[in-house]
């Protein structure tokens, strides 16, 4: 053999032995999210990373319609009361536990009756699940319950592995194992969350990810300048502003969609030691500070003409949006007879407000409208995460958080405002509002379910648990080298299909 020739085959062998570099994703993310455990979690971003962990018995579409995820069809009972679902085969969780209808099971009963859950409002109607079939599961409800499809389609119907759950309890978010296209390898809290190509994934052709990095960088200009540099491949929330920037450099691609959420301030009207305050005690002082707030103003100033303006928690443009209360124009005179009427001249108020600038720039804005009404508002920032845990636990007085929308009307206003509902951080109660809001569930007639919420928004309109500012579009930038990514009103990022090229 010549000497080229050896060389050359030598050569070829070597190329042969190497292995394939690995492909990573590192993803900007405004938030950190909360604990990895679907039964806990209450975070948008959290919801961003099981996209990848955790695969739901069902998954949206862009357009909103239901498609099968780990169920691959469903049929409901003529009386509405019966949902069968199909389940598919030869699934595995990350630990190498068979996917099955016991599984399916499993995981709802924790979802009921886990101390720590918060899904016990969503699957309230749920009165058993029963095992039809070794991969057929039949949900029977107390009452017929429209909702329930897209509760599945969401946290509470993520499967995680019963092995795994039932061995870790409530530390199962320290490692998490579901069924999703990547498993979990570590977290380092403010820092990273690392997730590996499950290589046992049913639907693994079409993941070309080896492996996603999700870093948590609330500051978006810092977001922004990491894309640009190259140290990360694709960013969520891109702020506003920023856009013109995005769609001018050539090494990115802007995408956006129109949300289905809502913006809001919680008041502590019932949680805790902290809910005795003017603001927690009298409506008329909420209902002051609501109509002391330009609302189209500070959606045009934050959010650069993307967002919408709102007072409900459906926007103004959705068919749920009662237009028989319209978003209220600015009142200074009627909000300072408000805070007179019910005895004061100034009031102190802490607001509570996430540590990112488009949450701080929305909330001094609003500060220093509703210092005109005679609202003496201290910010106090804090760090996402940290300030839903006050929320939770009624550390607060008003607090600032989003909702990143559901695809049934009931996701974006039941769990908030219903006796004990799982996100009721304001511990608001009205019975009226609860009968409404559960009939709201149980019809299938989309005017008998408008109707009901009609009706319950009257109530919360006064009562005013959440001030309710706007809608936000979600904008993401991304690496002209990653393809295949499809932005969706929910916001996530879906990584299925999804290549990044060298």
């Amino acid at each position: 053999m010549k000497i080229a020739q050896f060389l050359a085959s030598l050569a070829a062998g070597a190329l042969i032995a190497l292995p394939s570099l690995a492909v990573e994703l590192k993803i900007g993310l405004q938030d950190d999210a909360d604990a990895l455990d679907p039964a806990q979690s209450r975070t948008f971003v959290g919801r961003i990373v099981y996209t990848a962990l955790c695969d739901k018995l069902v998954d949206i579409t862009p357009d909103l319609q239901f498609v099968p995820q780990l169920a691959t069809s469903w049929k409901w009972s003529a009386d509405g009361k019966q949902l069968v679902m199909e389940l598919r085969q030869g699934v595995k969780f990350q630990d190498g536990t068979p996917f099955n209808a016991q599984a399916v099971i499993d995981n709802i009963q924790r979802y009921q009756t886990m101390p720590e859950s918060r899904r016990k409002s969503e699957l309230s109607s749920v009165a058993k699940v029963e095992a039809s079939g070794e991969y057929e599961a039949t949900f029977t409800l107390k009452a017929p319950d429209v909702t329930l499809l897209a509760q599945l389609s969401d946290r509470s119907g993520m499967m995680v592995s019963p092995t795994a759950a039932k061995a870790a309890g409530a530390k199962f978010g320290d490692h998490p194992v579901c069924s999703g296209p990547f498993k979990f390898v570590e977290r380092v809290q403010q820092d990273r969350i690392v997730l590996e190509k499950f290589q046992d994934y049913w639907n693994k052709d079409k993941i070309f990810i080896d492996k996603v990095t999700y870093l948590p960088i609330p500051d978006t200009t810092v977001r922004l300048a990491n894309l640009r540099s190259g140290d990360l491949d694709m960013i969520e929330r891109v702020a506003a502003s920023d856009a013109g920037t995005v769609k001018g450099d050539p090494n990115l691609v802007y995408a956006d969609a129109v949300g289905t959420g809502w913006l809001g301030v919680y008041a502590n009207v019932g949680n805790g030691a902290r809910a005795d305050n003017p603001m927690g005690k009298d409506k008329r002082l909420r209902q002051a500070f609501s109509l002391a707030i330009d609302r189209e103003a500070a959606m045009q100033i934050v959010f650069d003409g993307t967002g919408l303006a709102g007072n409900q928690p459906f926007a103004p443009n959705s068919p749920w949006f009662d237009k028989d209360i319209p978003v209220p124009a600015r009142d200074i005179d009627k909000a300072k007879a408000l805070v007179k009427e019910a005895g004061f001249d100034r009031i102190p108020v802490e607001l509570a407000v996430a540590n990112n600038p488009v949450s701080m720039q929305m909330m001094q804005i609003i500060q220093s409208m509703v210092a005109e009404a005679g609202f003496d508002v201290t910010l106090k920032t804090t760090e996402f995460a940290t300030l839903l845990d006050a929320q939770s636990s009624g550390n607060y007085q008003l607090s600032r958080s989003d909702w990143s929308g559901r695809s049934d009307p009931d996701g974006n206003i039941q769990q908030f405002v219903t006796t004990g509902a799982g996100l009721n951080d304001s511990k608001y109660s009205n019975p009226e509002v609860d009968k409404l809001l559960l009939e709201a569930r149980q019809s299938q007639d989309n005017a008998v379910r408008k109707q009901k919420y009609d009706a319950a928004e009257a109530i919360l309109s006064q009562d005013l648990p959440i001030i309710f500012l706007g809608h936000q579009a979600w904008i993401w930038a991304y690496n002209k080298k990653v393809s295949g990514f499809v932005p969706s009103p929910d916001g996530m990022i879906r990584l299925v299909g999804v290549k990044k090229n060298s």
